[in-house]
């Protein structure tokens, strides 16, 4: 299991956007900084449906795998970007973002 502080981790964004503009105006710009912060988007979606569980639908998914905590936490701190993440704030809602530890298998978690 890799839970160190400089192992890979997955960011889970879900939202629903609130202000097309002012997502427009994050999105433009964030894909650079991500990529410049050691992040990687490996998964984009579009809501389809609920099968089960007790979260409130989204309309958007993404997924970015970051070389470490330490990026992602470089990429929300830079203050290069501090006039870019309003965009974010401002143009989505009921946002979720949660950090996941990259596991190569879920053996570690199943183990008594």
């Amino acid at each position: 299991m890799s839970t160190g502080d400089d192992a890979p981790v997955y960011a889970l964004n879900l939202f629903d956007v609130a202000d097309r503009d002012e997502y427009l105006a994050y999105s433009r710009r964030s894909a650079a900084a991500v990529v410049g912060h050691g992040g990687r988007v490996v998964a984009l979606g579009r809501f389809r449906e609920a099968v089960h569980g007790d979260v409130t639908p989204r309309q958007v998914m993404i997924v970015v795998e970051w070389s470490s905590a330490a990026a992602f936490q470089g990429y929300r701190d830079d203050p290069d970007l501090a006039d870019l993440h309003p965009h974010r704030e401002a143009g989505a809602s009921s946002y979720v973002w949660h950090l996941f530890d990259r596991l190569d298998d879920l053996r570690p978690l199943l183990r008594p």
